[in-house]
């Protein structure tokens, strides 16, 4: 089983991090782990050895003391056509008296493959169209669903098309924002008031996004996103918060976990309070009211199947603490996997254990791509 991390996207560490927990649980009786690496300028390579960081914040906290990075490995090139060899694996070693290194190229069938790669280039449907083109079963939503998921404009134009409730929200394309910065700035506190959260809104893992509670803080949010996007999202805020996340697990038949609620260590749940403080507080199950809960549920469903989701996603809602009003905020079908991610523990506490929870989602992948090879592909 090819497991691919990395990739090019600013949430590169927690993809490293995400990997080494899913190798360090794959049952090693029944899955043979190939790690594939992806750096930061887009090289694919066989690492020397899988990830091992127990966190995010000890593959940042590496990143950010500039220490020595493992020797990538062997270049590696997928194949974009149906082949025995998933992966061609190239070694160009140097050869005495000639000017060019001689390369060694060795095949690599794989079964499946598990892309642990979040945000752009690799949670957004770029990875998942070139398994396509190579015929490969891969974990996780296909090429539709992972680019509605990670668009967070698109994704909530289709969640309003399903009746799913949101909270108000602009959006806002970069241009404007740099040639308009003001006028923009005007629109959205007389449409939507403060405070408001401005995000990019092609990224992941809280990076980009800033709380404006002045005309001042939204100016500066909005430059910030747009540093990050060519869209930015702006929504309005939702009264005393509280942040609660289902997991969906499944294919045509998905079904959802017990609710969890994050407590921010800081005002909201961003990057640092993620990944870096460890102050953050998960409660699993969250204390809501059975109805509640189950409307949760039922709305994570909901959100899977409006983008056309498979193998697994976590759904991310607002609650509002004064009212109790339920708002579906997004959806990511390649969530976090690291020891401290909300998705595995969600699913640990509704009875099924991380290396129960990793099978089943290879299982899922090899059912889905079973069922595709199924379909006719020609008239005649």
């Amino acid at each position: 089983m090819g497991v691919i991390y990395g990739g090019r996207s600013g949430e590169h560490e927690v993809s490293i991090a995400s990997a080494a927990a899913v190798m360090a649980n794959l049952d090693r009786a029944r899955y043979e782990p190939v790690p594939i690496r992806i750096d930061r300028d887009g090289r694919w390579s066989l690492a020397d050895k899988p990830p091992t960081a127990a966190s995010a914040s000890e593959v940042i906290e590496q990143t950010r003391s500039e220490m020595k990075a493992l020797r990538a490995g062997r270049e590696v090139h997928l194949l974009p056509r149906p082949s025995e060899e998933t992966i061609l694996a190239i070694d160009r070693t140097p050869t005495r008296g000639e000017d060019e290194p001689r390369a060694i190229v060795t095949g690599v069938g794989l079964d499946v493959i598990f892309p642990v790669l979040h945000g752009p280039h690799g949670e957004d449907g770029t990875v998942q169209g070139l398994l396509e083109l190579a015929n490969v079963p891969y974990v996780g939503c296909g090429v539709l669903a992972s680019s509605v998921g990670m668009d967070k404009a698109l994704m909530k134009r289709v969640f309003a098309a399903h009746g799913l409730p949101q909270c108000a929200y602009a959006v806002v394309l970069r241009r404007r924002v740099l040639a308009e910065t003001e006028v923009v700035a005007d629109e959205l506190l007389a449409q939507l008031g403060l405070p408001l959260f401005v995000k990019p809104a092609n990224l992941g893992s809280s990076v980009g996004i800033s709380k404006a509670r002045t005309r001042d803080e939204l100016v500066e949010a909005l430059k910030l996103a747009a540093d990050y996007d060519r869209k930015v999202v702006v929504e309005a805020g939702v009264p005393a918060a509280r942040e609660i996340e289902v997991a969906v697990l499944g294919n045509d038949e998905p079904i959802a976990s017990v609710p969890g609620e994050i407590v921010p260590s800081r005002e909201f749940y961003d990057y640092e309070a993620k990944y870096l403080d460890g102050a953050s507080r998960l409660a699993i199950p969250a204390d809501v009211p059975d109805e509640m809960g189950s409307r949760l549920q039922a709305l994570a469903i909901a959100a899977f199947r409006a983008v056309d989701g498979a193998g697994l996603s976590r759904v991310d809602f607002l609650v509002d603490g004064d009212s109790g009003e339920v708002f579906v905020n997004e959806i990511n079908t390649m969530p976090g996997f690291t020891t401290i991610s909300m998705y595995s523990k969600l699913w640990a506490a509704t009875g099924l254990a991380y290396p129960e929870l990793v099978d089943r989602l290879v299982q899922l992948a090899l059912e889905r791509h079973a069922e595709k090879q199924q379909l006719r592909v020609s008239a005649f």
